[in-house]
């Protein structure tokens, strides 16, 4: 099957480290090709069966309405917010994800690194160092005990649970749907709770980690009122969508000194602005977006992206539709 990628391989910019990922995986079984810029989209959408979309690239709203026969339009990612999902459903073109198990272990353990770094004050530390300031501090804070609120408890908030779990947190979790009783009691979870129970983890907990998606509940879950049910020395850590939180409010709890911390690798606009004044704060980790970017979450959705494109070609449904 003739297969296009919306990634331009020209353009460091639009061609994600997945890319090699995706074409190891669909050699020898589809023909794929990449997005010219320069040529004509007409030209491009012709013939192909299915697309690949990074979300990298303006204008798929187009590649939809001129494309005729596409059996699969396949995100190359969990989050699917930014693919033109009225468009493929007006179209009937079905339209898949990479589920969050692809990238649950590394937004884990990047979440997992960021609790670690706030608790030893990182950039104080690094300040220090290299400015020859004070020597054998800051003095950390060790997380035996420190209760943990997993906001999202799906692939990676279970993968963050079993990382915290090794260095003595006390887990506190919240999900949309009731947590599976043999998983909280197998971790063990000291509060399982849903929704509704989120205004009081969050006043309990030293540090939060979200790890929803992003939709009209969701967007700015973390507003101004919630971040200022949180304590004084807790932290937030989010890598998961940068609109669950209000940028503005957290920014300005940071810089008041109203909570402990913040960890993002993920931001309401990105690429966010370098010079903003919050980037400068002590008491704010940040990272571009990698949270997600590992060999094994590259490698685990391009075998998936294969198998997929499989089944579409063999006239099977294809796994992980989200655009019902």
């Amino acid at each position: 099957m003739e297969v296009l990628y919306l990634a331009d391989r020209n353009n460091p910019d639009h061609y994600l480290p997945m890319g090699p990922f995706v074409e190891e995986a669909l050699r020898h079984r589809h023909e794929l090709r990449f997005f010219d810029p320069a040529q004509p989209l007409a030209e491009q959408v012709a013939g192909a069966g299915a697309v690949i979309d990074d979300g990298l690239i303006d204008g798929s709203e187009q590649v939809v309405e001129i494309a005729a026969g596409l059996k699969l339009w396949q995100v190359a990612k969990t989050g699917f917010d930014d693919a033109p999902l009225a468009a493929l459903q007006a179209s009937g073109i079905p339209t898949c994800n990479c589920p969050g198990y692809t990238s649950g272990a590394a937004l884990g353990e990047c979440a997992m690194m960021l609790i670690l770094m706030l608790a030893r004050r990182y950039n104080d530390g690094q300040d220090n160092l290299f400015n020859l300031k004070a020597w054998w501090q800051p003095m950390g804070r060790e997380l035996a005990g420190l209760k943990l609120g997993i906001i999202g408890f799906g692939a990676s908030g279970q993968a963050l649970a079993h990382r915290a779990r090794v260095f003595e947190m006390e887990l506190y979790a919240i999900n949309r749907s009731p947590i599976d009783p043999e998983l909280a009691a197998a971790l063990p979870l000291a509060f399982a709770g849903t929704q509704d129970d989120l205004d009081r983890v969050i006043a309990e907990c030293d540090v939060l980690s979200l790890h929803l998606p992003l939709d009209d509940v969701t967007r700015e879950i973390m507003d101004a009122r919630r971040i200022g049910l949180m304590q004084r020395d807790a932290s937030l850590v989010n890598v998961a969508r940068g609109g669950l939180v209000d940028q503005d409010a957290l920014f300005a709890a940071l810089a008041d000194g109203k909570i402990g911390g913040a960890g993002l690798d993920v931001f309401a606009d990105e690429p966010p602005d370098p010079t903003h004044p919050a980037f400068r704060l002590p008491n704010l980790l940040v990272t571009p977006h990698i949270a997600g970017s590992t060999d094994g979450t590259f490698r685990r959705r391009g075998l998936l992206i294969a198998d997929n494109l499989d089944r579409v070609e063999a006239g099977e449904e294809p796994l992980y539709r989200v655009d019902s």
